[in-house]
């Protein structure tokens, strides 16, 4: 990629998925000439099954979108800056308690559209296999964990690596009218008593003993000779990983009982697998925290052991792909552009943000840099205090051992208990300690973050 000269205006996005389409569009809507690059027409990757944009492979959820928590505190900031992912996210939205979670084909399909009219994108049908291959102008490199292979060692050799690797899982997804609802209840953990919008299977002690046994003896996809060392990803292993750590791992896991009580029973479960709606017709349900390496025959017999799932119809089954991110801290310049070459950026989940929102968000925050750097305005990130600017200050600070994180309120600024006491002036229970450390760290993020997108007179 050749230097950028001031003055020119044309931004090249490669990666049409969450990071990139959000990018490309703030960019656009700032008047900025976009040429955005995605394969899936000539080449899909092993985990899509379209050729639309944002196509969502691993889960259908947002996460939490509830004003007290930090996933929710950054869809707040996102929406504040006009996202586009969080607009569409909100349309297509489908029951799943307090997670944002989308029909992700309606979804996608209009999110294509968008960016297919958008008079300042041009879309471009090309698998772009080294990045230095492009016409002049900033780069941006959205291509997320299914990068092309030749474009991956592209970057490897852009930053003398040795690997960019790791791997992921998908979970399947049920036929709703195939789940035998005689056996399972709708509810959410926690609930008030009313109809919940997860669908609960549960299990008691020896169903839930011969799940695992049985998990355990089925036969696995394994991994290709090349790919032994590649390392699994902790947010998103798969469920046999997780068994191997010990039989009850699960069950004080993704199938927790805690919560959960069968209405039919009035009792409590062994475990329950829990189901989620994965489209805006609730004809489909995924299987919360299933994401297995099983092959596929291995996974039609399992998983009918399951009450309620004796009959299922799995309209897609779960399998793990090869996934990638780069050391952020040690690669990146503090407006996330290459230390090598400032007019490479990178956003999404290849700089180790981990989650569809924060991916989308980091694209969203590229774009606020990139545009800044074009007006020549002063570099400006998020204030600390906020979600974004916590989850920003994760791409920076240094580690030891750097691995991918969603948002959540251990990466925002620590409020000690003291500051607490003189925050509020007077004394305070400890039991109500973490609640008002929350509300008050939201509180913060707010006000601050309204300060940093609200123009100076």
């Amino acid at each position: 990629m050749q230097n950028f000269i001031k003055g020119e205006t044309l931004v090249n996005v490669v990666g049409a998925g969450l990071a990139g389409s959000e990018c490309a569009y703030q960019l656009a809507e700032h008047g900025i000439k976009v040429r955005l690059y995605e394969m899936r027409k000539i080449k899909l990757t092993p985990a899509h099954k379209s050729k639309d944009f944002g196509e969502l492979v691993c889960s259908n959820s947002f996460g939490s979108q509830t004003e007290y928590s930090a996933p929710g505190q950054l869809k707040w900031e996102a929406e504040k800056l006009n996202s586009i992912i969080l607009k569409l996210a909100h349309k297509y939205a489908v029951p799943a308690g307090m997670s944002l979670s989308v029909d992700r084909e309606k979804f996608a399909y209009e999110l294509t559209e968008i960016m297919q009219n958008h008079p300042n994108i041009e879309c471009i049908d090309q698998v772009v296999e080294d990045i230095n291959d492009l016409v002049a102008g900033m780069e941006l490199e959205g291509t997320g964990p299914l990068t092309d292979s030749k474009l991956a060692q592209s970057l490897q050799n852009h930053f003398d690596l040795n690997s960019l690797y790791f791997f992921d899982a998908i979970a399947p997804i049920i036929d709703a009218d195939t789940i035998n609802m005689d056996i399972c209840w709708k509810a959410d953990r926690w609930g008030d008593g009313s109809e919940g919008d997860y669908i609960n299977c549960p299990m008691d002690r020896d169903e839930y003993i011969k799940l695992i046994e049985e998990i355990k003896l089925a036969r696995k996809v394994e991994p290709k000779d090349f790919e032994k060392d590649t390392p699994f990803f902790e947010n998103c292993m798969p469920i046999e990983e997780i068994i191997n750590r010990g039989d009850n791992t699960l069950r004080f896991g993704p199938l927790s009982y805690k919560g959960l009580r069968n209405p039919r029973t009035g009792q409590g479960c062994y475990a329950v697998v829990q189901l989620r709606q994965d489209n805006k017709e609730a004809t489909a349900y995924n299987m919360v925290g299933f994401q297995t390496k099983m092959a596929y025959g291995e996974q039609k017999r399992v998983f009918s052991m399951i009450p309620g799932l004796e009959n299922a119809d799995f309209v897609k089954l779960g399998s793990i792909h090869r996934n990638m991110y780069i050391n952020s801290p040690r690669l990146l310049n503090e407006d996330l552009s290459s230390k090598t070459n400032p007019n490479l950026y990178f956003a999404g989940q290849i700089t180790g943000v981990e989650g569809y929102f924060d991916s989308t968000s980091i694209g969203m925050l590229v774009a606020k840099f990139i545009h800044q750097k074009l007006s020549d305005h002063p570099f400006t990130p998020p204030p600390r205090t906020s979600a974004l600017g916590s989850l920003y200050n994760f791409l920076r600070e240094e580690k030891e051992n750097y691995q991918p994180m969603n948002i959540n309120f251990s990466l925002f600024p620590k409020l000690t208990d003291e500051d607490l006491q003189k925050m509020t002036l007077k004394k305070i229970k400890k039991s109500d300690l973490k609640r008002l450390r929350k509300d008050t760290q939201l509180m913060i993020a707010k006000k601050d973050f309204l300060s940093w997108i609200t123009p100076t007179k």
